[in-house]
């Protein structure tokens, strides 16, 4: 690969559509349907969030959106990297730019759901400077789930 780029694109492009596909059916081999919180396409263009593509000459590789609290906090949604593009340090690069975004916005914290079953993503985050939390907005305790936040 030449190239990575890491930019705001419209989660409704085919190639985009096939990778949050494959997120869906990663996480839905991991957890029941009710530990699942999947925010659907409609919900992923929606004006609130802030969808973002990484491409490696053109292809997406992975991806990642921020949505906007109305009461002042970012939430992180849907990041996944395709298996082809796992140790580019794509994860990261995504989670930094997000992060970014979220400053510019102004937002005081950033917030996530992630799942017991994914080590990868709890290493990613927690050396990121995330910190377990309870349960936050519309989510309920969950064994299942890792709640976590990290103040901007």
């Amino acid at each position: 690969m030449t190239q990575i780029t890491l930019r705001i694109e419209s989660p409704r492009q085919a190639d985009v559509v096939r990778l949050v596909e494959a997120l869906d059916v990663y996480q839905s081999r991991l957890y029941p349907p009710e530990s699942n919180h999947f925010l659907d396409l409609e919900g992923l263009a929606g004006p609130n969030v802030r969808f973002f593509v990484a491409r490696g000459d053109g292809r997406a590789l992975g991806c990642g959106a921020l949505r906007i609290d109305p009461a002042g906090w970012g939430e992180l949604k849907r990041m996944f990297v395709s298996p082809e593009a796992r140790g580019l340090r794509l994860g990261r690069r995504l989670l930094e730019r997000i992060e970014e975004e979220a400053r510019r916005e102004g937002l005081s914290c950033m917030r996530l759901e992630t799942g017991i079953h994914q080590p990868e993503a709890l290493g990613l985050y927690r050396s990121a400077g995330y910190v377990e939390r309870e349960a936050f907005g519309a989510y309920s305790p969950d064994s299942l789930s890792v709640f976590m936040e990290k103040c901007l």
